[in-house]
């Protein structure tokens, strides 16, 4: 289906077109799933397919709407580090999310949109403060930096919880 943009009226696809599928598939780690049935698969692996099928298309930019919805903490990590991969390869990536720390993991620039309108824009460290994401979620939050050997050093935002007098921070 990635390819589909490359063929022309009631063509079917080439030897080429099925290479560059396969590679896609091969490139996010998919090659074994290639005879599976997309409705037998996992949210992750679905989400992954998605990518491949994008990829495949040979597209400068991917655009992504909450591509990490409704999976698992495991699949979403796997998503986003294929994301990310696919961005440092050169690939544009426009990605929307509700997840500050999802920006803050792949975002070079965030714009943040409230109530239909243009709240903020720039690099997340600017961005994504406290006080725009208290005005965004309504909630209190702190940024921590946190590091690992993949991401490297990045902010986190952390929601603090407990009544007005107890804080505890997650």
């Amino acid at each position: 289906m990635g390819r589909t943009a490359h063929l022309a009226p009631f063509a079917s696809p080439s030897h080429a077109d099925h290479e560059a599928a396969q590679d896609a598939l091969a490139r996010l780690g998919l090659a074994h799933l290639a005879d599976s049935v997309y409705t037998q698969i996992s949210g992750g692996e679905r989400q992954l397919t998605l990518l491949a099928r994008a990829l495949a298309q040979a597209a400068p930019l991917m655009v992504m709407d909450e591509p990490t919805a409704s999976l698992d903490f495991g699949n979403q990590v796997k998503v986003l580090e294929r994301v990310g991969e696919l961005a440092r390869a050169g690939i544009g990536v426009l990605l929307s999310t509700h997840d500050p720390d999802q920006a803050f993991l792949l975002a070079h620039r965030v714009a943040l949109l409230h109530n239909g309108t243009l709240a903020a824009l720039g690099p997340p460290q600017e961005v994504l403060i406290p006080a725009a994401l208290h005005m965004l979620y309504g909630v209190d939050v702190s940024i921590s930096k946190v590091g690992d050997a993949f991401f490297g050093e990045r902010p986190v935002s952390v929601p603090r919880i407990g009544t007005a007098g107890q804080r505890a921070t997650m």
